[in-house]
């Protein structure tokens, strides 16, 4: 009997001890490039699962052997800065019904197309009106929307409609797809109440797996302040119904589990290399902004990888900074996956944000009032 818990007390250490080696590996993507360091790079998706299983080791040290808890508070201490990244610590009140004269409220939002292709019928779907009302309720002055889709019939003109509408009537949308047998084009926008003064678009490396959209950025007089808006939709994984299907295998342990864990890591491979590449685009047109700014967007990647610690820099995070948990933004495959932002300079004071559910986007939006911080709004 002794030597049996001599073992099980050896063997839970051991554990221990691999877990915090594992954790503190996902840490390092905040500065270790993917590109490189695809392997490490993947960790970041398990780290949920390393800091839970810390904490458990921590609270079962603490009423078995104490002494053996500083293996998983060492981890959580230098692990801090990602654990602060992933999860929010400010249970603040936020009220969206309002909103304070002298701010202005944001919203990014992946509109998956307004659901056009989510039946065989090209205009079909019954969620694009009520997806553009749900944006009218939410009072906002700057709107920026990834996967945006507008048709060349003008009857059904998205951009018309949020223009007459909405009361947004300037915009500068990217264009990055056009399609001329159903004439249609896709891209990255931005919507604005304010006078746009100038636009920027910015193209990302042209090997990607597939489709990717480009970084625009928009100046902004906002009552006579000039800001800088930049929005961008970075590569996808491209997850098709095999591939959703492949997960469920690795989840279930199923017995094709290696056949689809390959397939999978070489997608995540690609991906990870190539969102490390464009992080560094948008990060060097981040450093040459002579103005307040505000990246919004989705960056498919999540608050533990060298895409969100490299983008973020200096910046504040409007989801951390004013809510609790975990804010999970897109819908599918993990209930932890935070992979849509607005991440605002430190000129601004950040009000209030928020995670707007809906059930017509795979994505949820994400809102956010902010104040030109020693400035007149």
């Amino acid at each position: 009997m002794a030597s049996l818990r001599k073992f099980t007390k050896r063997f839970f250490i051991l554990m221990n001890f691999v877990v915090g080696v594992l954790f503190l590996l996902a840490c390092c993507n905040a500065f270790l490039h993917p590109d490189k360091w695809w392997l490490i790079s993947l960790l970041a998706f398990f780290f949920p699962l390393f800091l839970i299983i810390l904490v458990v080791f921590l609270i079962f040290w603490i009423f078995t052997r104490p002494r053996y808890m500083v293996i998983s508070l060492i981890c959580l201490l230098i692990g801090w800065k990602n654990i602060h990244a992933f999860f929010g610590f400010n249970p603040a009140n936020h009220d969206f019904t309002h909103k304070d004269s002298t701010s202005i409220r944001i919203m990014t939002w992946n509109v998956r197309s307004w659901d056009e292709f989510t039946t065989k019928k090209i205009g079909a779907s019954h969620h694009r009106l009520p997806m553009l009302e749900l944006v009218g309720k939410q009072d906002a002055d700057i709107l920026c929307f990834q996967e945006f889709y507008e048709p060349a019939d003008s009857a059904r003109s998205n951009i018309r409609y949020i223009q007459k509408q909405l009361n947004f009537h300037y915009f500068f949308f990217s264009k990055d797809f056009h399609n001329r047998i159903r004439q249609y084009e896709t891209g990255v926008i931005i919507f604005s109440k304010y006078p746009i003064i100038s636009s920027y678009q910015t193209f990302f490396r042209s090997e990607s797996i597939i489709k990717t959209e480009s970084l625009i950025a928009t100046d902004i007089n906002v009552n006579g302040n000039m800001i800088r808006i930049f929005t961008t939709h970075l590569q996808s994984v491209l997850f098709k119904q095999k591939d959703f299907r492949n997960v469920e295998i690795v989840r279930k342990a199923e017995d094709s589990i290696l056949q689809a864990s390959r397939s999978l890591a070489k997608k995540l491979k690609d991906a990870l290399s190539l969102r490390g590449y464009q992080a560094d685009t948008v990060r060097r047109q981040l450093d040459i902004c002579p103005y307040p700014l505000v990246i919004c967007g989705d960056f498919n990647d999540v608050p533990n990888s060298y895409t969100y610690f490299h983008i973020r820099g200096n910046l504040q995070d409007a989801f951390n900074a004013k809510n609790f948990g975990i804010g999970r933004t897109y819908i599918f495959i993990s209930p932890t996956l935070r992979i849509d932002y607005i991440l605002p300079s430190r000129d601004f004071l950040i009000i209030q944000s928020m995670k707007l559910n809906s059930p017509f986007s795979d994505h949820h939006a994400v809102l956010t009032d902010l104040k030109l911080q020693g400035r007149k709004l």
